[in-house]
């Protein structure tokens, strides 16, 4: 009888342990989740290195090339909620394998482009799927990870391939571009897909933790126009200026919508971001981190990207190898923080030490000028970088998604991805406009005509984006040391949220 089974005490925690059974085929899960969020995360720098072949085949203009760029992130992190929440109402599985079908036939669809309108729809659609696709991918290692050091392995692993999956894509892009056509950079997720996919069938059960909740429209559409303008507005600051109507505008308009995005989910029935994810200390700080994170890497990869081919003539392969360094010591780091460090100091000596070391390495390759050499000025600072992210991508990424409910796993692992991408925004918006400034600055009064003159300008509009992107990880540290509060979290040392396989 279900009276007598609660009664009894051994057989109620008997119970409560089968129920927190770990999955068997958990690290099979993890390996496929791992493989859909390298697959995302790819394709936020797989195409820029094909971008220079891809726009002299299909013929499109300079100004019309950032769009390849732009459609995907902006389609991306306007719908993140909407599609964590889609997860956690109609079932991570479901998600998931739609998430990977549509992403592998918008990267067909793109491949076979003929004109510049058909890419900039394939690549609008890669971030429609994708933001269906990467919070299942997430919140799924939140459900099915149910003890406390196992979990910190396998966000070691999913981390890592956050905070280094941009470099991966630099690497892959420049081989395939090399070896065989722009196209390839897109047709290459197809493969990736299928092998997602198939183990996404096998492996994964379903399990609506929200399935009584309804989906909050209204909510839904406050934060897509909120984010669509804050990533729109700052994207135009890259190509006009920041009194344009079209940056400040879309600035003002994103921020006041999310303003009211915030109000309507303290007084919907069924809010799309609840409140409780927002209000947790730790989970507040881990988002912030992220933001940053994000933000302040795009100083590493798009200006040193430019330095290693534009002044030492690297070829794609050869600057996407140059970076490799970089992602072993993030990933090294990526495991010690999560399994070593985290549950001994907690996150309030951990992340802002990895922020600190960051710092230290973005100030060292300030020290770049017209005679470096890839050895002595950039590997080593390369290394100390990545083992600063290591220290803050995968920590920040386990406490922004750990110790909600099942039903809020889906949308709280949306909103650590839209934090991610609304940082590279902000951030690649910014460090180019101060970077083109301090060219305009150092040219100012001197022979224009000059080539060297000219290459140097180059090396100061790079080392000024370095000084800044060292500016926002020092910001990340005394943010995160604030924030974050003494002690290993609870969540950290407690079990799980019980797992749905």
């Amino acid at each position: 009888m279900p009276e007598k089974t609660l009664a009894d005490p051994s057989r109620a925690g008997s119970a409560a342990t089968e129920r927190s059974e770990p999955s068997p085929k958990r690290w099979w899960i993890l390996a496929v989740v791992a493989i859909a969020q390298l697959m995302v995360v790819l394709d936020a720098t797989i195409v820029n290195i094909a971008l220079p072949s891809a726009q002299t085949d299909l013929g499109f203009s300079d100004g019309n090339r950032q769009w390849i760029v732009t459609a995907y992130a902006l389609a991306f992190a306007s719908l993140l909620l909407l599609g964590g929440r889609i997860a956690d109402l109609f079932g991570r599985k479901p998600a998931f394998l739609v998430g990977v079908v549509g992403f592998a036939a918008a990267s067909a669809l793109g491949g076979a482009a003929n004109g510049f309108t058909m890419l900039v729809v394939a690549r609008a659609l890669q971030g429609v799927f994708g933001a269906l696709l990467a919070p299942a991918a997430l919140s799924l290692l939140n459900t099915t990870f149910t003890d406390a050091r196992e979990r910190a392995r396998a966000f070691s692993v999913y981390g890592a391939i956050a905070g280094a999956g941009g470099a991966v894509g630099l690497l892959l892009g420049g081989v395939l571009t090399d070896a065989l056509d722009w196209r390839w950079t897109l047709y290459v997720n197809v493969a990736i897909a299928v092998i997602a996919f198939a183990g996404g069938w096998l492996l994964l059960g379903n399990h609506r933790d929200a399935a009584n909740a309804k989906l909050d429209v209204p909510g839904t559409i406050l934060v897509a126009a909120g984010l669509f303008g804050l990533v729109y507005g700052f994207s135009n600051a890259e190509t006009h200026d920041w009194g344009s109507p079209l940056t400040w505008g879309f600035l003002v308009a994103g921020g006041v919508l999310l303003v009211a995005f915030a109000w309507w989910q303290t007084r919907t029935a069924h809010p799309l971001l609840p409140m409780r994810i927002l209000l947790d200390r730790d989970r507040a700080a881990s988002f912030l981190a992220v933001l940053i994170t994000g933000a302040g890497m795009f100083g590493v990869f798009l200006f040193l990207t430019y330095y290693l081919q534009l002044n030492l003539g690297f070829s794609p392969t050869r600057t996407g190898v140059a970076f490799l360094p970089m992602v072993g010591a993030l990933m090294v780091t990526a495991q010690v923080a999560t399994t070593m460090l985290m549950p001994r100091f907690g996150p309030k000596a951990v992340i802002p030490l990895g922020f600190a070391v960051a710092t230290a390495g973005m100030a060292w390759l300030t020290g770049l000028g017209l005679g470096s050499d890839y050895l002595g000025a950039v590997l080593p600072q390369l290394i100390v970088i990545g083992v600063g992210l290591g220290m803050v991508m995968p920590p920040a990424m386990q406490l922004a998604t750990g110790g909600v409910a099942a039903e809020d796993a889906g949308v709280a692992s949306a909103t650590v991805n839209a934090m991610q991408q609304v940082g590279g925004s902000i951030g690649t918006a910014l460090l180019n406009t101060l970077a083109a400034s301090a060219a305009t600055d150092y040219l100012s009064g001197r022979d224009v005509t000059s080539k060297a003159v000219q290459a140097q300008a180059t090396i100061e509009s790079y080392t000024t984006a370095f000084w800044w992107s060292s500016v926002l990880f020092g910001a990340g540290a005394v943010i995160a040391f604030l924030l974050y509060r003494r002690g290993v979290p609870r969540q950290d040392a407690d079990a799980a949220p019980v797992v749905h396989m």
